[in-house]
């Protein structure tokens, strides 16, 4: 291997290691690399441009714009009640309710952080109330927020999608019944959980009519994703253009219809939309910096030698990039592990003959439980800001459920029909 890459990656476990912020430690390790290699920062820069130079990335800050508005709004309370008259007189019935209302905002946000703020928010200390112990309400909430990438629209699957030339629509309808998979499995887990520790919390059922009145209550909430996935499954507009028909109809709602959008509030939804997708961006601007230094020196050549031994064996092949996926999840955010090792693996898999869209939907779902392993499981920090727990005892008290996705992880992708099925 060549001396910049071995002082790149040297550089940048080191940053990490000292818990430096993952753009900081990207960006400081391609600098290295490219005074190392006496790169031209001309090249490097104009490379960047032009990989961020793309008009489906735009798609991303309007779906994070359109789930700011939402989430300051009144949607997710909307949400709430349906689930509650759903699924909340089974046993367990606030952590089916917590799981079900993640998986409706997941529809409307994107992002698993804001998912677990939007609904742990309200749920944690709501089923602390009700008699639930503090450390498995924050991990219901904490792993259910994983939904939010999962479930389209879902701003890792537009970064994997512009990143490797794979149709964001295709991606989009191939993640509905994989994110609905891992929504029951979380269930069933909770389920068996409640079970097992003895927790008793009776609820009474909602009649026809409270569920009926919620559903009525919550319409502009459920519509959401009829429109969106609605009018990129018919042809109606691209998913760039379903990310502004999106922000336009959350403001109309909360604006106009539901009036739960207030001046003061309109400025949080800006200052947080600007915040989160600046981060985003500052994250993909250096992955895509080291993705190039990578290019330059042969990198994906050698990953594909490396991985050509196993090639012969398509689910072999991606049980070892689901290792290097949780693996690097472990160190590293969810969106840099897409943009630099989405292109890596990418030729390798196509080689295999695996479907390129199935394999989204793995790498998504690996990507997702990098929210829950810690030192950089930001689903961790946001429940561990609302529940009052160390992150150590929320980490083992999610492990159950992490386990559990990894056998739904497992389950996709040995049976890519659940991922192709909607697409036909």
């Amino acid at each position: 291997m060549e001396l910049p890459i071995i002082l790149t990656a040297v550089t940048i476990a080191v940053l990490l290691i000292l818990s430096v912020p993952i753009c900081a430690a990207l960006g400081l390790g391609v600098m290295v690399g490219m005074v190392a290699g006496d790169l031209p920062p001309e090249f490097m820069m104009q490379k960047v441009f032009s990989s961020l130079d793309s008009f489906p990335l735009l798609a991303v800050p309007l779906f994070i714009l359109a789930g700011e508005v939402m989430q300051k709004g009144s949607m997710a309370d909307a949400l709430l009640r349906v689930s509650r008259c759903l699924v909340g007189h089974i046993s367990g019935g606030m952590a089916h309710v917590s799981i079900l209302t993640c998986m409706f905002y997941g529809a409307l946000s994107g992002s698993s952080p804001a998912t677990v703020a939007a609904v742990g928010g309200i749920m944690i200390p709501a089923m602390t109330r009700e008699g639930y112990p503090r450390d498995f309400s924050a991990a219901v909430n904490t792993s259910a927020g994983c939904l939010g990438v999962m479930i389209p629209p879902s701003v890792p699957l537009i970064i994997y999608g512009t990143t490797v030339g794979v149709s964001v629509s295709d991606l989009f309808i191939a993640g509905i019944l994989p994110g609905i998979f891992v929504g029951i499995v979380l269930m069933v887990t909770a389920w068996i959980m409640v079970r097992r520790r003895g927790i008793v919390v009776v609820a009474r059922k909602a009649t026809r009519r409270e569920t009926f009145c919620a559903i009525w209550e919550a319409k502009h909430a459920l519509l959401v994703p009829v429109i969106v996935l609605g009018g990129i499954y018919g042809g109606i507009f691209t998913p760039t253009e379903a990310g502004a028909v999106a922000v336009l109809y959350a403001l109309m709602a909360e604006g106009l219809l539901l009036r739960s959008l207030t001046w003061g509030k309109a400025w949080e939804v800006l200052k947080g939309a600007a915040i989160t997708n600046a981060t985003i961006f500052i994250i993909m601007c250096v992955a895509c910096a080291l993705g190039q230094l990578l290019l330059i020196y042969s990198v994906p050549d050698a990953v594909g030698d490396l991985l050509s031994g196993v090639a012969h064996n398509k689910y072999l092949l991606l049980a070892v990039i689901i290792v290097i996926m949780l693996v690097a999840g472990t160190f590293m955010e969810a969106l840099a592990n897409i943009i630099i090792l989405a292109p890596l693996m990418f030729p390798v898999i196509k080689s295999a003959g695996i479907d390129p869209t199935h394999f989204g939907i793995v790498l998504i779902t690996s990507a997702a439980l990098g929210f829950l392993t810690p030192p950089v499981g930001v689903n961790l920090f946001v429940a561990c800001g609302i529940s009052k727990m160390s992150i150590e005892k929320l980490s083992l008290a999610v492990l159950p459920f992490l386990l559990a996705m990894l056998l739904a992880l497992a389950v996709l992708t040995i049976a890519p029909q659940i991922s192709l099925l909607l697409l036909g």
